[in-house]
């Protein structure tokens, strides 16, 4: 991904926070020069200083056969928005667009265990759904039996992440305030969500002026 200086974010806890908050994400892997995709609910997890991201897919999905070879991407994106000129001091510029994205790489491992497939759903019940446990421990066992034999759980030890975090920060002042202004008072919870990102982020860089 490129990042220009001013939008790179390596704050890891920082990161981790925005994987957490958008954890529904795109895994792509590569096999002969073919391109796989799956979108799907990850659980980001902090062990041994190691970021693990752990999920499941369909075992009729063939990405799975081919993604413990080689390494995975897995895209995060959150709140993006249309950046209109008319927020701008000067007249000479452009539109561009303002969100975030965090990209994780890594290697998966196939988790083969009955037991540890269950508690890959569990966990996954617990992230997304807590009240839902009680339900689920109602569930025969034939039944999750059942189920589990449909789908491949896995587990990626992430290696290296990237984050962008674009969100004007080489504008002026005036031109960052100007956004959020505009942005704060519309019903649409994507610039809602990037005039907020932009309070917190803006705040911690010195503004470039160009």
């Amino acid at each position: 991904m490129y990042i220009p200086p001013y939008y790179k974010e390596t704050d890891e806890p920082k990161l981790v926070e925005f994987m957490n908050a958008n954890s529904f994400a795109v895994l792509i892997n590569s096999q002969n020069n073919n391109l796989r995709a799956t979108h799907l609910p990850f659980i980001i997890e902090k062990r041994n200083d190691k970021i693990h991201l752990i999920s499941h897919m369909a075992k009729a999905n063939p990405q799975w056969k081919e993604f413990t070879e080689n390494e995975l991407l897995i895209i995060f994106q959150g709140p993006h928005a249309y950046i209109s000129p008319t927020h701008y001091e000067k007249k000479q510029n452009v539109p561009t667009w303002n969100y975030i994205a965090v990209h994780a790489f890594g290697k998966a491992t196939i988790i083969e265990n009955p037991q540890s497939i269950i508690a890959v759903l569990e966990k996954t019940i617990h992230t997304y759904e807590t009240s839902y446990i009680e339900q689920w421990k109602g569930l025969s066992d034939e039944y999750k039996n059942g189920m589990i034999k449909g789908i491949v759980a896995f587990e990626i030890e992430v290696s290296r992440l990237e984050g962008k975090f674009k969100l004007s920060q080489n504008k002026t002042k005036i031109e960052q305030q100007n956004i959020v202004t505009a942005f704060e008072k519309s019903d649409d919870s994507l610039l809602v969500g990037i005039a907020k990102e932009m309070k917190r982020i803006c705040s911690d860089y010195l503004a470039i002026t160009l």
